[in-house]
């Protein structure tokens, strides 16, 4: 059993936590997750470590509601218990070497990248964070990224808060005036990643891309993140987000294929998926 120290409600719909799991603490890093289960009788779901306290033995989640679990996870309460916290699980997010960063990070996928822009700050990398959501209501962490970043942009889909616009639209502006970055990590829906590696590509600035969002099970045993490959020459591989990653070269990843196969498990609500879609091709042109 594993006790929960804290929790805050960052908006209506997502909730943050920090459980007591002194060993997961322990070996914690940015852009691993672990695999929870609320009760004996829960099924397991993997949740990315959005932040650790090495000595007070805390790992942080941040999750939305969106299914049955996550809404039985919501309605406990500091001093509660979970049954089952296993990890840390994945590959960190490489960050060694880097002079100078562009976090983006959309929506809930924030709560992923802002654990990799303070390293990254804590290592003395330059960070510039663009964060993006679909309006002011969504926002969450602002404080926290403005804090690790030598430069912040926000923006909304519908300007009520922020910038205007999706995060593509910052990020080409900045590489036109001639920033060079030694990467961009991006994070967020698949079709974000998909458009800020567009971008990017023209510059040739290498993208590392984070394929949580259609992680199942956390295992590869469900096959639901399995994950085409393509090389420069055409050469196809097949990985599993939850085993071999969650971060790959965005160059490599075939969006659309995991678009059409493990998009259901984004949390788009009807007809959001194309509005979306559309705002990010109309962004790009």
């Amino acid at each position: 059993m594993f006790r929960i120290v804290n929790k805050k409600k960052l908006n209506d719909t997502v909730t943050m936590m920090d459980i007591l799991a002194p060993l997961v603490a322990k070996k914690a890093e940015a852009g691993q997750f672990i695999i929870l289960r609320v009760d004996e009788e829960g099924e397991r779901i993997p949740l990315t470590v959005a932040g650790y306290d090495r000595t007070a033995g805390t790992v942080q989640i941040i999750f939305q509601i969106v299914g049955g679990t996550t809404m039985l996870l919501d309605k406990k309460e500091a001093g509660e218990f979970i049954e089952d916290f296993v990890g840390p699980l994945g590959v960190p997010t490489k960050t060694e070497g880097r002079k100078k960063v562009c976090v983006v990070g959309g929506g809930v996928g924030c709560a992923i990248a802002l654990p990799v822009a303070q390293k990254l700050h804590e290592a003395g990398c330059k960070v510039h964070s663009v964060i993006g959501f679909r309006n002011k209501d969504l926002v969450l962490l602002e404080e926290e990224f403005k804090a690790c970043s030598d430069k912040f942009t926000l923006v909304t889909d519908d300007g009520s808060y922020g910038r205007q616009g999706v995060v593509t639209l910052p990020l080409k502006e900045e590489i036109e005036r001639g920033e060079r970055f030694d990467e961009i990590i991006a994070i967020g829906p698949l079709v974000m990643m998909k458009y800020v590696v567009a971008t990017a590509k023209p510059y040739g600035i290498p993208v590392t891309v984070s394929m949580n969002p259609i992680m199942i099970d956390g295992t590869g045993m469900c096959g639901g993140c399995r994950l085409t490959l393509v090389k420069e020459d055409g050469t196809r591989s097949v990985k599993f987000a939850c085993v071999d990653g969650p971060d790959f070269n965005g160059y490599e990843v075939d969006f659309d294929e995991a678009m059409l196969r493990g998009g259901a498990y984004e949390t788009f609500e009807a007809g959001e998926r194309e509005r979306v879609c559309n705002l990010f091709a109309k962004e790009s042109r």
